[in-house]
Parts: structure tokens; C-alpha cells; sequence
């Protein structure tokens, strides 16, 4: 499984189909990209755009930005050669949408070197149901959560607030976490130009441990990098945290305190897991 201290703050969809928005993808400052051939594209145009983003895939040009393929389901009548063409045209990993069990995983990876990672849409009650096995698969490294699918779903309400979505949202999480390095991406934001509404949205995902945020717009971007990034004080209280447990354990003293808190060793944890991402986040920012 890869590490989560890769940056995903912010996952960008684009449209398989379009040429111009898959060359202005290379310069936007999205941590991930998912080239998108299913929801983006007119059922006309699926044979097309497979042949257009293999060909972008292959020239290249996307830097550090993690390659999402996302491939229509493997029950459709263009799953299979969304597989032919695009497995190795460059694609970091595929995104399975789509899925209830992990035997409709098992069916995708049959098809793929051992190595080749996927990504799935937790888009479906059972999907949601199933998600420790899920996150558990040999080469599942991402799931991607579908607010959009599960809301339609569910016959719930669209609130602000998600509180309808609160379980699945939680239980992806969980699950990713349970899988260990498996990543976890919170659903779109569908007002685009509701910039308020966005980081509102973004700083919940953060909150419950998401990793990032699924895109539909290059104006999101800079929202959710922020949001999902850690901030200076954040940073700051972390290196302290980490000094005075090291000065606690070189002098023989069995508590550390911060700030009036004991910092014990999973708070040391915490705070070399925030300095990494600070770190990813640096190091994606020099590209």
C-alpha cells in the first residue's frame, strides 16, 4: 500500500475528452488528477476519448500530479477496452466505479499487472457496507467517495451540514485507516463558485480524516489545498511536541508537557505525521 504522506489534498476530475482541459492540467496546482471517462463523457464519445487520453497520458507532462484513470464499469459495454487501452498509457492507478463487493475489485485486478493500483468509488449503500474488505484488497491504494451516487441513493436530503451522509462518510474513513495507507477522498462540492460553502465542506472532510476532496473545478483547487494542508500552528506545535518528548526521554523524565498536555508517544506519532505532510506538501510545491 502507498503512503498516505503523499499529499491529495486536492483530486481534480477532467473530462477524458477534452484535449484543452487535459493540456491545462498540466500546469494547475491540483495534487491529483482523475481523467475521467465515464460521467464526462457522452456515451458518442467514450471510444474517442480513450484514444485522446491514452495519447495525452503517454506524452506526458503532469509532473509530481498523481494519474487517476477513471474507466467506466467493468458491466458496461466500455469498461473492457477502457482497460485494453489505458493500462499502460502512464496512469499512476484506475478508479473502479461502480463497486459493491471486493470480488467486483477481484475482477478488475485479474485484468492488471499485480502492481498496477486501484482506486475505487464508494458511490453504492452496499459499496459503503462492504468497505473494510474493500480497503482491505491486495491492490486497493485509494477509495474516492460518490456524495452525488449515495445521496440519490439513499433518498436523503442534500444539507450543508451532510449530516445524512455522516455514517458513510465515517465508515470510508475507518475503513481506509483500518486498511492502513489506503487513501481516502471526500465526495465534490457541486456550487463551484460557492467558495464559502467549499472550505466549509473541506474543513469537515478534514475533520473526519480525509485526506482530500474531489474537484470538478481548477477554482477549487486553491480552497482545498488549503484546507486539507497543515497550518503554520499546527506545524509549529508539532516540532515542539516532538523536542520536548525527546528532551523527556534524554533525561530520564517520564512525562513531557506542551502547553499544559502531557504529549505522549501516539501524540509524537500525530505530530511526525503532520511534519511529513508539511513536508510532501513542499516538496509537490517544487515541482
Amino acid at each position: 500500500m502507498e503512503s498516505n504522506t503523499r499529499p491529495y489534498r486536492s483530486v481534480l476530475y477532467i473530462p477524458g475528452s477534452k484535449e484543452r482541459a487535459l493540456d491545462k492540467a498540466r500546469s494547475l496546482p491540483t495534487d491529483a488528477i482523475i481523467f475521467d471517462l465515464e460521467d464526462a463523457v457522452a456515451p458518442d464519445a467514450k471510444a474517442p476519448a480513450r484514444a485522446t487520453l491514452a495519447a495525452a497520458l503517454r506524452e506526458g507532462g503532469y509532473g509530481k500530479r498523481t494519474k487517476i484513470v477513471r474507466i467506466n464499469a467493468l458491466t458496461s459495454e466500455w469498461g473492457l477496452e477502457d482497460v485494453r487501452a489505458l493500462h499502460d498509457a502512464g496512469a499512476d492507478a484506475i478508479l473502479l466505479p461502480k463497486v459493491n463487493t471486493s470480488a467486483d475489485v477481484d475482477n478488475l485486478a485479474d485484468m492488471l499487472d499485480p502492481d498496477m493500483p486501484i482506486w475505487v468509488m464508494m458511490e453504492t449503500p452496499l459499496c459503503v457496507f462492504n468497505a473494510r474488505e474493500i480497503a482491505a484488497h491486495r491492490q486497493v491504494t485509494g477509495l474516492v467517495t460518490g456524495t452525488n451516487d449515495l445521496t440519490k441513493d439513499l433518498g436523503c436530503r442534500a444539507r450543508a451540514d451532510r449530516l445524512p451522509l455522516m455514517s458513510a462518510l465515517q465508515m470510508i474513513v475507518m475503513a481506509s485507516r483500518a486498511a492502513r495507507g489506503v487513501v481516502a477522498i471526500d465526495g465534490v462540492y457541486n456550487r463551484f463558485r460557492d467558495g464559502d460553502g467549499l472550505k466549509a465542506e473541506c474543513e469537515q472532510g478534514r475533520d473526519l480524516g480525509f485526506d482530500g476532496k474531489t474537484l470538478i473545478h481548477p477554482a477549487q483547487i486553491e480552497i482545498s489545498n488549503t484546507a486539507f494542508a497543515p497550518t503554520q500552528s499546527e506545524i509549529e506545535l508539532a516540532e515542539r511536541q516532538i523536542a520536548a518528548y525527546r528532551e523527556s526521554q534524554a533525561s530520564g523524565q517520564g512525562v513531557a508537557v506542551v502547553d499544559g498536555q502531557i504529549v505522549e508517544n501516539l501524540h509524537v506519532v500525530a505530530a511526525q505525521r503532520i511534519l511529513a505532510k508539511a513536508d510532501a506538501i513542499r516538496d509537490m510545491a517544487a515541482e
